[in-house]
């Protein structure tokens, strides 16, 4: 588990700290950033937030809180308190035209920074649960890496930028956004800020 916890952590910062990152849109408080390698596509998603950073982090740490404003979150249960700083959740998400509904059994990690300069993080990744095995009702997805890096800006405002890692389970919901037909990342992160503020 220690090791499952860091590995989160660490696969998020190694993703933020890439370079190559193309800018795709902007908006006034969102920016939206992709970055191609091989077969996998992940995206940046950068928030202009009005609270401060720890604030933030506490709503965001929280899944439990994740379909008050992220409409692909149908369900979200936690599984197992690893610890304090780790939890297991059962995530189930909304159907897509033609998909059947996908869930995941993820494990949130979060860390408050060390060092002043360092941001707040919460990582998340896939584990498989023995007890929660993949049901026929669902078709069990994967993510390999994502989360919220929170950066303060000042004692009253922060830039939250969340990381995906994009995997075949989740580009049904990204395919359409990406080309442009639909936005559901820009108001999916106008709603986060909303929620956030």
């Amino acid at each position: 588990q220690a090791y499952l916890s860091y590995s989160n952590i660490a696969a998020l910062t190694h993703l933020a700290g890439k370079p190559g990152w193309d800018i795709t849109k902007t908006m006034d408080n969102v920016r939206i950033w992709t970055h191609e390698e091989g077969a996998v596509l992940s995206f940046k998603v950068e928030m202009q937030v009005k609270v401060p950073s720890h604030v933030a982090f506490s709503l965001l740490s929280d899944f439990s809180l994740r379909q008050c404003w992220d409409r692909h979150f149908l369900t979200c249960k936690v599984l197992q308190a690893v610890s304090e700083e780790e939890k297991i959740y059962h995530v189930t998400s909304v159907p897509m035209t033609g998909h059947q509904p996908r869930d995941f059994v993820i494990l949130v990690s979060q860390r408050q920074p060390c060092r002043p300069q360092e941001p707040y993080m919460v990582a998340v990744r896939s584990v498989t649960l023995r007890a929660v095995p993949p049901s026929p009702e669902f078709c069990r997805s994967e993510i390999l890496c994502a989360g919220f890096q929170i950066h303060s800006n000042s004692s009253s405002s922060c830039t939250v930028c969340y990381f995906n890692q994009v995997t075949s389970g989740v580009m049904p919901y990204l395919a359409a956004n990406l080309t442009g037909s639909s936005k559901s990342i820009e108001d999916t992160a106008l709603e986060c800020i909303k929620f956030l503020e």
